[in-house]
């Protein structure tokens, strides 16, 4: 459509190739993408209008020129008119109607050269060539792609210039007037050349570019596929990876609470710490491909900060003081009560700065400080910072600390181990939730790491509470728990945990057996593994929430080597009242049977609100 546009500069421009193609058997369509084009700019054309008038009142006198200006637009008006009322009807013919009308109005215009020509005026022979010319230079202009539209259209023209050649006739100027001719027609055809030549160029270059955009779109459609790919089989690999990890890690805490030998229990401690290492690193193999893929989900739930706060320090706490270091928590600024957030990905960022400090500080002290900055009734900042005397970091060290895969020593002998996901992860989670990391640090003095992000507040403040109802229920033991786990030392260690805490376990090895089981004998907790044979975890919590009247209101707690959200979503929407990852952390596990034997409305608080981090850990 780009050669309609030119459709304002002169009335009887039609647009470009589109009605030729129309006069030469194409597609009736395309006239109306013209005739459509001519009337978007149509009220420009009056521009060319009022400027030919101002010529013509200049060549021929006011009375005269005004005469033909108001001629001229009252002929621009009817023929605006005829082109509405035709584009209404879409009349199939218009094609070939269109130019017809077009060079009747061209008739109209062509009466402005011979007024100027027989006007008796100094100028008027000058203002006449100069008319024929400008009416050609429209014409041919407007319809370059359509040379033989453009004769058709500039015929009332060449009547005017024959008509003013006649007059001529035995006159000195008569054959200097035909001389004219051949230097516009020449003018005219390179002007028709180079237009061709350049919109084969633009057709040529559009070619291209439309292959271009399908190779394009083809690989887009195989990177997608091969994104799609990839989530799967991390999936696979997460549970085929996390389900022996569980069988590792589980019989390491059931082992360290018989009675070991010092030998024993190094190699245990050695046990455990690389199956945490290993755990660690297949975590944030996930999460930096979640990321990368767009897919990392977050949460917006409460969050109590104070209680935030609290399950953050206690583990680094514990650590520093083993390694002799001071831990310093330091909290300025209004600091709500309660925000919405995620507690999860927060707690992330923040454990993996505590731990690298903890890491690299071998005397001192780290200071955990927390300001916070009201902003709005709505809206606070918050600046979490640690800072250690460490070993620090030089300054040409400091722009590859958030590069992934990369350590700052790189030695074959680092004393630390590590992938160097951790700051990567991290600072890309803070910009995810539109936050930021910085770091500021001198070598042999230390390091501060700060965290700046912004949160919803939901409470700035709040009365002293009581004691909740979970603070005064005693640690409960002697449940009735149906283990459901297709893994036979996952589900010997599940057991043989649950007796060695006083609780009665029953098996299932799929899900199919835990349902007939669960039709006969009540429960007071069901633990569900997800990926078994025969019937998985999810359709049998679905078989138990709909079919059965014994177990239809026990606590469901679902079991995943999966650590993806889309799955952790899957397991509630079935009827899990908890969710936890595998390897099965014995702590969390004892926590959530603690508010179990509430119901589950007890178990549905806790992980729905501010221990949501275990959910999804």
């Amino acid at each position: 459509m780009k050669d309609h546009r030119g459709a304002w500069g002169h009335q009887n421009m039609v647009g470009s190739g589109s009605i030729g193609r129309g006069l030469d058997g194409d597609t009736p369509g395309s006239a109306a993408q013209a005739l459509s084009a001519i009337l978007e700019t149509q009220y420009l054309r009056y521009l060319i209008i009022l400027s030919w008038g101002l010529a013509m009142c200049a060549a021929v006198g006011w009375k005269m020129g005004l005469g033909w200006l108001v001629v001229t637009l009252l002929a621009g008006w009817v023929r605006g008119t005829a082109e509405r009322r035709a584009s209404r009807r879409k009349k199939e013919d218009w094609g070939t109607v269109f130019p017809v009308v077009a060079t009747l109005t061209t008739a109209v215009w062509a009466t402005a050269p011979l007024l100027a020509w027989f006007s008796g005026k100094s100028f008027g022979h000058e203002m006449a060539v100069a008319l024929l010319a400008s009416g050609y230079l429209l014409v041919f202009a407007q319809l370059r792609n359509s040379p033989r539209q453009a004769v058709l259209i500039s015929s009332p023209y060449g009547a005017a210039a024959a008509i003013i050649a006649i007059s001529l006739w035995g006159t000195q100027e008569f054959w200097a007037f035909l001389a004219m001719g051949p230097l516009m027609l020449g003018g005219l055809f390179v002007l028709v050349l180079m237009t061709m030549l350049r919109e084969e160029r633009i057709h040529a270059f559009q070619e291209h570019q439309t292959h271009l955009i399908t190779e394009l779109e083809a690989a887009r459609d195989k990177a997608d596929a091969a994104n799609t790919a990839k989530s799967n089989f991390l999936g696979v690999i997460s549970h085929e990876l996390r389900t022996p990890m569980n069988g590792v890690l589980g019989a390491a805490q059931l082992l360290s609470s018989s009675r070991l030998d010092a030998q024993q229990r190094e190699m245990l401690s050695i046990i455990r710490n690389s199956g945490d290492s290993l755990l660690s690193l297949l975590n944030d193999i996930l999460d930096l491909t979640k990321i990368e893929a767009g897919k990392m989900a977050f949460e917006a739930i409460d969050i109590d900060m104070e209680n935030l706060h609290q399950r953050l320090l206690s583990p680094f706490e514990a650590q520093a003081k083993a390694k002799g270091l001071k831990m310093i928590p330091v909290f300025s600024g209004e600091i709500p009560d309660v925000v919405r957030g995620d507690p999860l990905r927060v707690s992330q960022i923040l454990s993996n700065l505590l731990s690298n400090a903890v890491k690299f500080t071998e005397n001192g002290e780290i200071r955990y400080g927390v300001h916070a900055r009201r902003i709005s009734d709505q809206r606070v900042a918050f600046e979490f910072s640690v800072r250690d005397t460490g070993s620090g970091i030089s300054e040409d060290d400091l722009h590859r600390l958030f590069e992934p895969f990369t350590q700052i020593d790189n030695s074959s002998t680092r004393r630390f181990g590590g992938t160097g996901l951790g700051l990567t992860i991290s600072r890309r989670l803070a910009n995810i939730m539109h936050g930021d990391i910085h770091v500021e640090s001198t070598l042999g003095k230390g390091s501060t790491f700060t965290l700046a992000v912004e949160a919803e507040v939901v409470q700035w403040s709040r009365a002293a509470e009581e004691s909740s109802t979970a603070a005064k229920v005693e640690v409960m033991s002697g449940l009735k728990v149906l283990v459901v786990e297709d893994h036979p030392v996952n589900r010997m260690i599940l057991e043989a945990w649950m007796g060695s805490n006083g609780h009665d376990a029953t098996t299932a090895e799929h899900g199919a057996m835990a349902v007939e089981i669960a039709a006969t004998q009540a429960f007071d907790l069901i633990v569900m593994d997800v990926n078994m044979p025969v019937m998985d975890g999810l359709e049998a919590t679905r078989g138990i929430r709909t079919g059965c009247t014994v177990n239809v209101d026990t606590p469901i707690i679902v079991l995943s080597a999966s650590a993806r959200a889309e799955d952790h979503q899957a397991g509630f929407a079935a009827g899990a009242d908890a969710y936890l990852n595998k390897p099965i952390d014995f702590r969390q596990l004892a926590m959530f049977m603690k508010q179990a034997a509430l119901g589950r409305a007890a178990l549905q608080s806790l992980t729905s609100a501010s221990d949501s981090a275990y959910v999804a850990a």
